[in-house]
């Protein structure tokens, strides 16, 4: 991991104002898809969605991505990164990657999961990238959540 000798408090969108030392924060060089000006980020867990996460923008507390790690709820799912995003991440191996999809929650509670651009993040420097996979044609970016179906 990244060291840093400070903290940041972030105000976060659902779970008031946290404490996230510097050494967590997520960045996201070239952004996500459509924000791509927002580089910096904090994971947060919640115990009560576990094993949903929130994505949290630092720089702007109304903003906050709903996620999941797909590879916990969707066993058959196998991501294949692209060779350019993986040097550009760092990853020397599989372990070393976080991987995260959005969810999106429709206006009747059906939920549903991004599988063709992951979020990946190298677990030792925090240095992410949405991705879009090598075998995207496989999945769908509204995939059903398991609750949904």
């Amino acid at each position: 991991m990244k060291t840093c000798e400070t903290n940041e408090s972030v105000e976060a969108v659902e779970l008031k104002t946290v404490t996230v030392q510097n050494e967590n924060i997520v960045e996201l060089p070239l952004g996500l898809l459509g924000f791509e000006q927002i580089k910096r980020y904090a994971l947060l867990q919640n115990k009560h969605e576990t094993p949903f996460q929130w994505l949290q923008v630092i720089d702007q507390p109304d903003l906050a991505f709903l996620v999941l790690p797909a590879l916990q709820v969707f066993p058959e799912y196998e991501p294949d990164v692209p060779a350019e995003d993986v040097r550009f991440l760092g990853l020397n191996s599989p372990d070393d990657a976080l991987v995260f999809n959005i969810v999106t929650l429709g206006a009747k509670a059906a939920g549903t999961v991004n599988l063709k651009g992951p979020i990946v993040i190298n677990r030792f420097t925090l240095k992410g990238k949405q991705v879009v996979l090598s075998n995207a044609s496989r999945y769908s970016i509204q995939h059903p959540l398991p609750l949904s179906r």
